[in-house]
């Protein structure tokens, strides 16, 4: 998983200092010269996009108090006493819960029985229990105190006092370690069965918030793709995605590569600017109530040359061929080695090589825009209903261009479906 990737991806490709993202949210009350100057190069088309989130229905208590439940079971089933988790998008999955990391302790324990618990700064308390809608356990510890202790304190009161503790895959060491020292008696293990084992399943509602950010996302880039102009630059290029954004109701952007820069598959750092006939690549999302999409466009700005159409047709077989092989009950490297077959066939690597695929076909997706499992050779897991994956199978030729076509997919009883109509042809990505 790598939540991270989105800030990361617009920082490498030189798109993380363009003031334009940060300052329209200043519009609506300020007259000032710059501000004017600001809106008057947003293009009219941005401009004109309005809120689009009337409807959303955000994951309830309930439906929160039911993950709860069966990470309980899978506890029982797994032989895990107790997981601990620290704040990230597995902590806002079991509880809503949203809070920043530090030094400090704030923490969730899930015991296999018995009511959750909190670890929390005492100075943090008030703040803690306005925000916690689930549990009423709150353990504080005050900054002469070890936060270490009050999670041994918790396991204990929960009649552990032998067993496995389940460590969530982003807890940070000094923590782990702190916990380790404080319950010697515990065996720590890998909680990935239980918080994957929940996460990677979607319910109806989140397949419903999913459904809306990839919807936006098309509406942006659709917008978007119709600002393009000749020597545009990437930063205005990516802020006028992140300004359709904005305007449609959420927060969202992209990061993007011209020319022979589209075969690095997260972008460049050499600065830009848009020339004819250059390939364009277009890539991230949205987020829906935590909820993410991601996906991917690549055209030519301007007239596609033959080898550009040929190449770009042979990614959207692959990718075609990805979405062939995700039926329920084949493992998720079938999908892999579908589309990996399709780029060989046409003379593409083989396996990591380039010119060709050099990583995997797929990731999940949900609350992080990559997370559990992958479309990925030498996964055996099996593909069910309510799994989410990206579909994108990427063509990397350095020097001369690279084309990546993403949609993402869940599954239903009878197979997959894509969140999206896939791009059409490289003259009209967006239909």
């Amino acid at each position: 998983m790598c939540k991270d990737r989105r800030d990361f991806l617009r920082l490498s490709a030189g798109i993380a200092g363009a003031t334009l993202l940060g300052s329209k949210v200043s519009f609506a009350g300020t007259d000032d010269d710059a501000a004017i100057q600001q809106r008057q190069d947003t293009p009219d088309l941005i401009q004109r996009l309005k809120r689009m989130t009337a409807g959303i229905v955000p994951i309830t208590d309930d439906e929160r108090k039911a993950r709860i439940a069966k990470a309980q079971r899978l506890m029982a089933e797994r032989k895990i006493d107790a997981i601990y988790i620290e704040p990230g998008t597995s902590m806002y999955y079991f509880t809503g819960m949203r809070w920043g990391t530090s030094e400090r302790m704030f923490a969730l324990v899930i015991p296999q029985r018995g009511e959750i618990a909190w670890v929390c700064p005492g100075f943090e308390e008030a703040r803690a229990r306005e925000l916690i809608k689930i549990g009423n356990d709150v353990r504080t510890w005050q900054e002469d105190e070890s936060p270490y202790l009050r999670v041994a304190q918790i396991i204990q009161d929960r009649g552990i006092r032998s067993g496995r503790i389940g460590i969530e895959e982003r807890v940070r060491f000094f923590l782990f370690d702190g916990i380790r020292q404080a319950a010697p008696k515990l065996e720590f293990v890998s909680a990935t069965p239980i918080t994957a084992g929940c996460r990677m399943f979607k319910s109806p509602a989140e397949i419903a918030l999913m459904q809306k950010a990839n919807d936006l996302t098309i509406v942006a880039f659709r917008a978007t793709w119709a600002t393009m102009r000749e020597g545009m630059t990437q930063t205005e290029f990516a802020g006028n995605c992140a300004t359709a954004f904005r305007n449609l109701g959420v927060q969202g952007g992209i990061f993007c590569s011209f020319g022979k820069y589209t075969a690095f598959p997260h972008g460049s750092s050499t600065p830009q600017t848009l020339e004819d006939g250059d390939m364009v690549l277009m890539d991230d999302g949205c987020t829906v109530e935590g909820y993410q999409s991601d996906i991917t466009r690549t055209f030519v700005f301007g007239k596609p040359t033959q080898r550009q159409r040929d190449v770009w047709e042979i990614e959207r077989r692959a990718q075609d061929a990805g979405f062939a092989a995700a039926k329920v009950g084949a493992p998720c490297e079938a999908v892999d080695d579908a589309a990996r077959k399709v780029l060989a066939d046409a003379g593409f690597g083989p396996d990591y090589k380039t010119p060709g695929l050099p990583h995997r076909t797929g990731h999940g997706i949900g609350l992080d825009g990559h997370e559990w499992t992958y479309f990925v050779r030498g996964n055996k897991t099996p593909i069910q209903p309510g799994m989410c994956f990206s579909d994108e199978p990427t063509i990397v030729i350095y020097g001369e261009f690279g084309i990546r076509l993403e949609d993402c997919l869940y599954i239903t009883p009878d197979g997959p479906k894509f969140f999206t109509t896939q791009s059409p042809s490289i003259d009209k990505p967006f239909g």
